[in-house]
């Protein structure tokens, strides 16, 4: 089995498995009467999941038919990298093992799916990302790009909680304590953590990829 073949192949899985869980997620909670989709599907780590799920499922079949990487779909896999890495960091740092919504005291989350969204898609997105070495390399400040996703997020669900009182986070509530400026440095904390992980991930790439470049070759860097 040649590398475009697997690779191809993992990412198609890893895709598939990401869109499956948040499936998965959804029958269980119709199941249990337990499901407010305008809220679900509103937080940052299931947009997110949809999002990168499928463009894992693209970029998947582009490897398998043997399409070069453009610098969009190389832009595009860096922001997917670091959103799940955020989900999964923010997971396990803050939400695993809080107390659960009021609304839902008695259910359970199905154990698979979770695990799925907050741990092993983005451990294996990261290292999709972190080991990818065909291709052009992206430059440092394209790492500038990785914003714009939790940006055009924030935005909707800062007019979203204005129109209708509901807030996927307490920390982007402009009527929480702190008020508006409380709110906007949180903002402007998101974007540039995103940014910086957005660097993070493109130095260490370029980094694999000098460890692994053949002797008298050049690395090729996107313009």
């Amino acid at each position: 089995m040649n590398r475009s073949l697997l690779v191809g192949l993992a990412r198609i899985v890893v895709g598939l498995s990401l869109v499956g869980s948040v499936a998965w997620q959804i029958t269980d909670r119709v199941a249990n009467d337990v499901f407010r989709p305008t809220e679900y599907l509103a937080y940052f780590s299931i947009v997110s999941a949809i999002l990168v799920g499928l463009m894992f499922v693209v970029s998947g079949v582009l490897r398998l038919r043997d399409v070069p990487e453009s610098t969009t779909m190389a832009i595009i896999r860096l922001t997917g990298a670091a959103s799940m890495i955020v989900v999964g960091v923010v997971y396990h740092a803050l939400i695993s093992g809080t107390a659960p919504d009021p609304r839902d005291l008695g259910y359970e989350w199905p154990v698979i799916p979770n695990l799925v969204i907050h741990t092993w898609a983005p451990i294996a997105i990261a290292l999709d990302y972190l080991l990818s070495t065909r291709g052009r390399a992206l430059r440092l400040r394209q790492a500038f790009w990785v914003a714009v996703f939790p940006l055009t997020w924030l935005a909707f669900s800062v007019v979203r909680g204005l129109i209708d009182g509901w807030w996927p986070y307490w920390f982007i509530d402009p009527n929480g304590e702190g008020g508006v400026g409380s709110m906007l440095a949180y903002v402007f904390a998101i974007a540039a953590f995103f940014v910086i992980l957005g660097f993070v991930l493109i130095a260490l790439n370029l980094g694999v990829r000098r460890l692994l470049r053949r002797p008298g070759s050049e690395p090729q860097v996107q313009a």
